[in-house]
């Protein structure tokens, strides 16, 4: 089992993963990112990053992440958003590599914390993230989202 950082050119594969892992969701009617737009905002602008996780020279499964930051501890933190291994690649422990290897790279860069979101109907994943990781959930926190054209809304405010 080996990992490799994505590099420039990786643009079509990071998206065949996103949308597999969309597919998985039932959300692959709300994938809007191209290659373009992965290339622009990953290699030129630096603001997410990309690991793979590889059996032999093929990759199968993914992780794409960046970091945050919590004013409680005074640093970054790495936020995960998505961890993707295609399912025939799945019960061979890629998955726990991958996530463990994430919560190296975190401590290696002395963040503070590692999070993500989890779908509240995806039970293999909150098996794995607190049966298998240790992961708690935070029960005390409800996300929110501006997007599109609530986002605009709000940004034109008076």
């Amino acid at each position: 089992m080996k990992f490799r950082k994505a590099v420039p050119g990786d643009e079509g594969l990071i998206l065949t993963f996103i949308r597999e892992l969309a597919d998985y969701e039932g959300m692959l009617d709300q994938v809007v990112a191209d290659e373009a737009t992965l290339h622009t905002w990953i290699f030129e602008k630096g603001k997410a990053e990309v690991l793979f996780v590889l059996e032999g020279e093929t990759e199968v499964g993914f992780a794409l992440f960046f970091h945050n930051f919590s004013t409680f501890l005074g640093r970054a933190g790495l936020y995960l958003e998505d961890l993707y291994v295609r399912p025939e690649c799945r019960g061979k422990g890629y998955g726990k590599a991958l996530f463990r290897k994430l919560a190296q790279v975190a401590l290696e860069r002395g963040c503070g914390r590692m999070e993500w979101w989890c779908l509240d109907w995806n039970r293999p994943s909150i098996d794995f993230y607190t049966k298998g990781m240790g992961a708690e959930p935070m029960s005390d926190w409800t996300v929110y989202r501006l997007a599109g054209e609530t986002l605009k809304q709000a940004a034109n405010q008076p």
